[in-house]
């Protein structure tokens, strides 16, 4: 039987060169917030942005699994590629489950010439982003969809969106669509630049949608919208968001490692990795992120093979991922000190990038209460 690394190894030859470009341009995507364009070009290129989908419109076909081991090696690179990745992905996820009968577009997704991403949070549902405020109206030239988007990676770089709204004759916030708007068919704009205080470089822009549609270019049926968003883009955008933060929080702990165990303080002969407590602090952190990683990978697992219980796992595995890195970076820049503050090392590029993974939507607190719910057997909507 085939394991997961044999299903790995052929990825990870497509995913070497991505890395090496990503992680030379990180410093430089993050000291200038610029969009990590040489890595994108990798991307498109290596045939990793159709790693999920299926070998029928030219993807890879990987499992969930793959995806996230590939996602935190990305992480580690660069947080700001990683994010990117994820968010095409889970824009090319409910695109394959629900293709819009006026679009062909999986297949230039698959091969690296359409980069695609989610515009689903609002300012008025803000992290609630199953709940969109915007409603599509219908006009004397027929419908169209009119939205403000608080949040939109790669926003104005992208080639198509899958954007949210309320249906037409919605009466309730969860009846909506999802449809898919490409660059060329126009109709949106940037509001704003990107300022983050980590992910600089992901171009998460607020975006204003005003735009012309039909059913030809909606995902599903009419009002489907919030089983897709919670069937579909949940799992696949949690699983990966995840494996980002501890794809940073690996990278921080590996770069604390390698310099607690080569500083020295010369007046003492000894390194920084001789005090009980510099290994103490990095002995916890790799515990903590070893358990982290196994979780993520069987919600992984869960996910591929959907069981009674799969919606806790994807619920639990993020909120306590999110948290697990926020602290395993903080460790690396305890134990690194001035070097890692003053910015002579990665770790602080890590600590930053890692903190957006629990303010995205859903928030961790919003998880955690899910996850509550769920327990105690409540309705979690």
């Amino acid at each position: 039987m085939a394991t997961i690394e044999d299903h790995l190894a052929p990825v990870l030859d497509a995913l070497a060169p991505v890395l090496e470009v990503a992680a030379r341009h990180a410093g430089d995507v993050d000291e200038r917030g610029r969009y990590p364009q040489e890595a994108v070009d990798a991307l498109r290129g290596s045939g990793l942005l159709g790693l999920t989908l299926p070998e029928g419109v030219g993807g890879m076909g990987a499992g969930p699994e793959v995806f996230s081991r590939v996602t935190g090696r990305l992480a580690g690179a660069c947080g700001s590629t990683a994010m990117i990745y994820l968010m095409h992905v889970a824009a090319a996820m409910p695109l394959a489950a629900s293709p819009p009968s006026g679009l062909d577009v999986l297949k230039g997704m698959a091969g690296g010439e359409l980069l695609g991403s989610l515009a689903f949070s609002e300012k008025g549902s803000r992290s609630h982003f199953w709940a969109p405020v915007s409603q599509a109206s219908v006009t004397p030239d027929g419908m169209r969809l009119t939205a403000d988007k608080s949040w939109v990676t790669s926003a104005g770089h992208a080639d198509i969106y899958v954007v949210s709204t309320r249906s037409v004759d919605a009466d309730t916030p969860t009846t909506a669509d999802l449809y898919a708007v490409t660059a060329d068919h126009g109709g949106f704009e940037v509001s704003a630049p990107w300022l983050g205080m980590g992910l600089r470089g992901n171009s998460s822009s607020p975006m204003r949608f005003d735009t012309a549609v039909d059913d030809t270019l909606r995902l599903g049926d009419s009002g489907a919208a919030f089983g897709t968003m919670m069937g579909v883009v949940l799992p696949w955008f949690n699983l990966g968001n995840a494996s980002i933060t501890l794809g940073l929080a690996r990278s921080a702990l590996e770069a604390a490692v390698r310099h607690v165990s080569g500083a020295r303080l010369e007046h003492l002969d000894t390194r920084l990795a001789d005090l009980p407590t510099i290994r103490a602090r990095i002995g916890r952190a790799g515990t903590v992120l070893a358990a982290m990683e196994e979780y993520v990978w069987a919600t992984a697992r869960k996910i591929a093979e959907p069981a009674d219980d799969t919606m806790l796992y994807v619920l639990g595995a993020r909120a306590a991922a999110n948290d697990a890195a926020l602290d395993i970076t903080d460790e690396a820049m305890r134990v690194c000190g001035g070097a890692a503050f003053s910015k002579h090392l990665p770790v602080e590029r890590a600590f930053r990038d890692a903190r957006a993974g629990h303010v995205m939507a859903p928030t961790s607190d919003v998880l955690y209460d899910f996850y509550g719910k769920a327990l105690c057997g409540m309705d979690l909507f």
